[in-house]
């Protein structure tokens, strides 16, 4: 009879637990590259991608903010991506590109992986250079009722840029330390989940036997 008892617990508690663990494994939304290092002559003009990774949501819209060190390179276009229908750019502050991606009409979000922009740089003068974003201005905003910022700073891309003779740079820093909620509690989800399912299994167990 306790046998009995004892697996009937377990199958409701492996079933109650499936939702639980099934979002412990919810993907992070982020921003990246098309390229990871850039080799250019002085004087020469060279591109790269602005890509957005939704992860596990459905996105509205996307501000990046791309910083870079503007004694070596400068911006000097962006062209609009196929990933949003309506994108608009601004690249006047030196050291910096903003570029924002949205949907016309909330009910076509977006939940694929995709080009937002792609941007032409010219190397300035030998030297390197390390393309990153603010995390801390940059957004991912997901298709919800509180239009949540979901960007996982930790998963963002930067790029090395070696121009002439120049040597590469070292990543520059992407803001990681300000993260927002939302990644914070997937990381707590993932490792609290299993913990609770055991810690609840064992007092069963030990009421039951």
């Amino acid at each position: 009879m306790k046998k009995t008892v004892k697996n009937l617990f377990l199958l409701i508690i492996f079933f109650l637990s499936l939702p639980l663990l099934f979002n412990s494994s919810v993907r992070a939304a982020s921003l990246k590259f098309d390229k990871t290092t850039v080799s250019v002559s002085n004087g020469g003009t060279f591109e790269i991608a602005v890509t957005v990774d939704p992860g596990s949501d459905a996105l509205n819209s996307v501000d990046a903010y791309v910083t870079f060190d503007s004694t070596v390179i400068k911006a000097t276009a962006v062209a609009s991506g196929s990933l949003f229908p309506t994108v608009s750019h601004d690249e006047s502050t030196a050291g910096r590109v903003y570029i924002a991606g949205m949907v016309n009409d909330p009910a076509s979000s977006i939940s694929a992986t995709g080009t937002l922009a792609t941007i032409t740089f010219q190397g300035l003068k030998d030297g390197s250079a390390a393309l990153a974003f603010d995390c801390n201005t940059s957004k991912i905003i997901k298709n919800d009722i509180n239009a949540s910022n979901v960007i996982s700073c930790s998963q963002n891309g930067t790029a090395a840029m070696t121009v002439g003779s120049g040597e590469m740079a070292p990543a520059a820093n992407t803001g990681v330390s300000e993260l927002p909620q939302s990644g914070v509690f997937e990381n707590v989800v993932k490792f609290a989940v299993p913990g609770m399912i055991l810690l609840l299994v064992g007092g069963i167990l030990k009421f039951v036997l």
